[in-house]
């Protein structure tokens, strides 16, 4: 069975704590908006997907359990509309969050015509818990989709051995997972050699999370730290790279954790094909480019201090940070985009 990053039941969501993992195994209870926002900005959910997914459940548990809403189903609807705008401000640059709200708020508007304001909110509710199911859904097309096309593509290969980077699998979707979605279904098909998966810094995705997730589901994987990548290609030992994505612009230009970027350019110069694995949410047609992707960047003790900020300090006193989340990898070098469709 693959780990679960949310847990949910009508009026009661549960998020794993990812700081945690790989060490410690906790849950922790989100009842409401705030906490959903918070836990987000805090990163104890991460993942294009799951933030989307976690964000719109955190407000789902909120108005499940709200009986004295005071005010009719406009008010309702209002109430619903502003509490999304605000989740949509805890991480800024994967575009699910942004497109699960402008969704949610379309179901609410159109639920404001019934005469009582529990309509609103059951209907919230209702269009929230579809929104888990169906990521889990597509997150399994993904997989199947990208593990047929990659054998399709190239015959001569019977078995892959495929490079990913940061976490995109159970932990960063409702389940299953995108790129490394992509990695599980070559796994089942008995089409994976090896799974690589980088450390992805400062955060540790890789190490602390997609290395959990392969060694628990008893995939055969090996963990480089990331500037091992362009060697390990050098040595041959990459067939394909594959990665998941937080926002695909209309040209195609994708942003994804970064160092995503450096691993295109080493890909090109080693002719190894270098795919995206991501839902259709995912792209955002309203911008034209990369350029326009707005880029988070996080705190600098994730690079002053060990792990990721948590730990004890590395770093030389007095030195200034740079630390953007992602970067931007544009279409050109990018083999394709595997979607659920």
């Amino acid at each position: 069975k693959s780990l679960q990053s949310i847990r949910y039941s009508r009026g009661s969501l549960q998020l794993l704590d990812q700081r945690k993992l790989p060490l410690e195994t906790i849950y922790l209870d989100i009842k409401n908006s705030e906490a959903g926002w918070i836990a987000i900005k805090d990163m104890v959910v991460r993942g294009a997907p799951a933030i989307a997914i976690a964000a719109a459940l955190s407000l789902a548990v909120e108005v499940s359990n709200m009986e004295d809403f005071i005010g009719d189903p406009e008010d309702a609807a209002l109430f619903i509309s502003n509490k999304l705008d605000y989740l949509v401000t805890s991480r800024p640059t994967a575009v699910n969050l942004s497109d699960a709200a402008e969704k949610l708020k379309k179901v609410v508007h159109n639920a404001s015509e019934s005469p009582h304001p529990q309509s609103v909110f059951r209907a919230y509710v209702e269009a929230s818990e579809f929104m888990l199911e169906d990521d889990v859904a597509s997150n399994k097309a993904i997989g199947n989709h990208g593990a047929d096309f990659l054998h399709e593509e190239q015959k001569h290969l019977h078995r892959f051995s495929v490079l990913t980077h940061c976490n995109t699998g159970s932990l960063a979707t409702a389940g299953y997972g995108t790129a490394l979605g992509v990695i599980r279904s070559l796994h089942e098909k008995g089409l994976l050699e090896r799974a690589y998966c980088t450390e992805t810094r400062p955060f540790n995705q890789g190490s602390r999370l997609t290395a959990f997730e392969l060694v628990h589901d008893s995939i055969p994987a090996t963990l480089i730290a990331d500037s091992a990548a362009a060697a390990l290609m050098n040595a041959g030992r990459v067939d394909v790279v594959v990665v998941g994505a937080d926002r695909v612009a209309a040209n195609g230009d994708t942003a994804n954790k970064i160092g995503t970027y450096s691993l295109s350019l080493s890909a090109a110069h080693h002719g190894i094909p270098f795919y995206v694995a991501a839902p259709l949410t995912s792209v955002d047609l309203l911008l034209p480019s990369g350029k326009e992707i707005a880029i988070e960047e996080r705190s600098p003790e994730e690079l002053l201090n060990a792990r990721g900020g948590l730990g004890e300090r590395v770093a030389a006193s007095g030195i200034s940070v740079w630390n953007p989340a992602f970067d931007v990898t544009p279409a050109a070098l990018i083999s394709g985009i595997i979607t659920e469709k």
